[in-house]
């Protein structure tokens, strides 16, 4: 008589995970999902953040949507890929980086400044009208051009007034450059090319800290914004751009096409802002969320009320702590809301991808114990996850699934698996064999053996890989922040920008914190499946 085989617990497993995939990826808010709901999003820097809660606080007082906001993106590209792949409704964004960095080409010149502005500003739109349905609004009135600056005895003793000047001494200088400014066409690349600079070092550091390096005289020229509120208080000298090599930078909310259609009081609303701000104004918004130590919201409605577009019941908000008042526990109880809601972000996020981890890598290292030949192979293909920077993982995500908590979930994701694959197939694997062989012998099925004698004997390990898995994912969920997914990582982000060291330990100190109490719960589980007697 042939013997029944043995339902694979692997394919009830596998089944459950398609199942929980389903269930645990969340959707993202979307004006598809809800009639009145808007996307609001802002590159990772002050002037994009405060911009974008201007927007944001605009439409929910004049326009009656809800507004979700997605602030912190990082950089350009994922801004614009998140806009193009309609995961957000619209952000703001200037025109010489949708003419070099967006559509790849040449400044556009006029006959005068006014000339090429208005040139650049008809060309980005039509141009993104028609590949890709994005609408340029009415430009907020001042631009945030890029300029290059020197320190001011540097400057003095060089006789440095053009970017010409200073290329014909930059080989004895030191520089220091944004991360994305490095890259771009219209950044060192570029001046590069035009000018002939080669300076004898450069380093890449962020907007906040190269101010700081350059007040230290640790370095010598940096690049700088027009509106820079930093541009009052440190003493630098801006460089004449003598050969016209910065295209304009024009500030306008852009906007998809579908959003407009869907609620066309978006354009109306939006279209208060036009030439409501100058550079004097934005460097002077700028300096108190760079130097005061003001949150973007309080900053942003303080001048929509400023500009009368609030409404008499505009009140200003609840005053909040600068960054430099009190102790890092007055702060931390000062904000102890968004802490908690961005805990209850990051720890949603963990869960949600540690789960799918386990309902994946479980079944699939049983399989593998079964057909051994493949197994070190493939564990070895699935290790190669973890060689991929998380970063660019999560850019990645962004074109399939957008921004928000289902790229960043699959993502981490991804990372959990590895571990859990490992350590599963390991521990099934190197099971007793004594135990296994004496079932065998009494007559025990294959999968009986599974179920009764190899996973509780291997139960151990594989929490050893869980646990390790949970750890790894709750450390790399705070770069979930960099694509607008919440949780710890957005005052990580924040105070990077601000060189501000008490907003980053309060997210990298919870953040901490939660790892080691996944681990702690994850060990009690560890010690409840550890069958009884197993110690002696």
């Amino acid at each position: 008589m042939r013997r029944r085989r043995f339902a694979h617990p692997a394919a009830v497993l596998v089944l459950g995970a398609a199942v929980a995939a389903g269930l645990a990826l969340p959707t993202p808010a979307r004006a598809d999902d809800d009639a009145g709901t808007v996307v609001v999003a802002s590159k990772n820097f002050e002037e994009s953040r405060l911009l974008a809660e201007m927007f944001a606080q605009l439409l929910e007082a004049r326009s009656g949507l809800t507004v979700e906001r997605r602030l912190n993106l990082a950089g350009t590209q994922v801004c614009f890929e998140a806009l193009r792949t309609g995961a957000v409704d619209l952000y703001p964004e200037y025109t010489g980086t949708g003419l070099v960095s967006l559509l790849g080409e040449a400044p556009v010149l006029g006959e005068t400044a006014s000339g090429g502005a208005t040139a650049t500003l008809n060309r980005v739109r039509a141009e993104f009208l028609a590949r890709w349905d994005l609408h340029w609004l009415a430009p907020l009135g001042f631009e945030n051009a890029y300029e290059i600056a020197v320190r001011r005895a540097v400057a003095e003793q060089r006789g440095l007034r053009t970017l010409s000047d200073l290329a014909a001494v930059s080989a004895d200088l030191k520089a220091a450059f944004g991360y994305e400014f490095a890259e771009r066409d219209d950044g060192l690349p570029g001046l590069e090319r035009t000018y002939g600079l080669r300076f004898a070092s450069v380093q890449r550091m962020q907007q906040t800290i190269k101010y700081q390096a350059a007040g230290d005289g640790r370095v010598d020229a940096l690049d700088v914004y027009t509106t820079d509120g930093r541009l009052l208080t440190y003493d630098l000298v801006v460089l004449d751009d003598d050969r016209g090599f910065f295209p304009p930078y024009q500030a306008a909310p852009l906007v998809r096409g579908e959003a407009l259609a869907e609620h066309p009081e978006i354009g109306a609303v939006l279209s208060l802002l036009a030439d409501s701000l100058d550079e004097d104004a934005m460097r002077a918004l700028n300096l108190r969320l760079q130097e005061g130590g003001e949150e973007p919201a309080a900053v942003a409605h303080d001048a929509l009320a400023g500009l009368g577009l609030l409404g008499e019941d505009g009140a200003a908000g609840a005053p909040v702590p600068r960054r430099g008042d009190g102790s890092f526990l007055t702060y931390l109880v000062a904000r102890r809301g968004a802490l908690g809601r961005r805990t209850a972000e990051h720890l949603g996020l963990t869960a949600a991808a540690l789960l799918l981890g386990i309902l994946t890598a479980v079944p699939v290292g049983l399989l593998l114990e079964r057909r051994r030949r493949f197994a070190e192979p493939a564990i070895r293909l699935v290790g190669l996850t973890q060689t991929v920077p998380s970063l660019a993982l999560l850019a990645f995500m962004i074109p399939l699934l957008g921004v928000g908590a289902r790229p960043a979930i699959v993502a981490l994701w991804v990372y959990s698996l590895f571990p859990i694959l490992r350590n599963t197939y390991t521990g099934v694997r190197d099971a007793d064999p004594e135990a296994v062989a004496a079932a065998l012998a009494l007559g025990m099925t294959r999968g009986q053996v599974l179920v009764e004698i190899r996973l509780p004997l291997a139960a151990a390990v594989i929490m050893a890989g869980i646990r390790t898995a949970a750890v790894i994912t709750v450390g790399t969920a705070t770069l979930a922040a960099f694509i607008g997914a919440g949780g710890l990582g957005e005052p990580i982000v924040t105070g990077l920008q601000l060189a501000d060291v008490r907003m980053i330990l309060s997210g990298a100190v919870p953040a901490a914190l939660l790892a080691l109490a996944v681990d702690g719960l994850l060990a009690w589980v560890e010690r409840r499946l550890r069958p009884a007697g197993l110690e002696a």
